[in-house]
């Protein structure tokens, strides 16, 4: 990523940080729409799963300068979901997904520039995630 892509996908993250709950909503809500076998993944709260999804986009924002250091985390991560029962073939959904909902929160604001730049952190992410990067 260029430091340009790292800063649109920092503030943009800061924007919606009051909507952060919302967000995750419209992500689980895109996700059970492009994947309905999905939401057999998910026992508890979506609420509760939404934090833990907002906790770990701000550790990846607050991280994209030294991505390195959170690829262990995030390996250590892929691991639990495979073992929840996340495919590898889910991520490109994932990705899909939180994109949509990162629009939709953000509206005029989430321009190609910026999409491009979380396309780009998502797939470094997933790529950690399933142990390919």
């Amino acid at each position: 990523m260029t430091a340009e892509q790292r800063r649109l996908v920092r503030d943009s993250f800061e924007a919606l940080r009051d909507q952060a709950g919302p967000v995750s909503l419209l992500f689980y809500g895109k996700l059970f729409e492009l994947d309905p076998s999905a939401r057999r993944l998910f026992h508890n709260d979506l609420v509760l799963q939404g934090r833990k999804l907002v906790d770990t986009l701000d550790t990846v924002t607050q991280s994209l300068d030294r991505f390195d250091e959170i690829r262990p985390r995030l390996a250590d991560l892929g691991r639990l979901h495979a073992g929840f029962g996340v495919r590898p073939e889910q991520y490109e959904t994932i990705t899909k997904a939180l994109v949509w909902a990162l629009g939709q929160a953000l509206g005029a604001d989430f321009d190609r520039p910026t999409r491009d730049a979380w396309t780009i952190a998502l797939d470094a992410v997933t790529a950690a995630m399933r142990g390919t990067s």
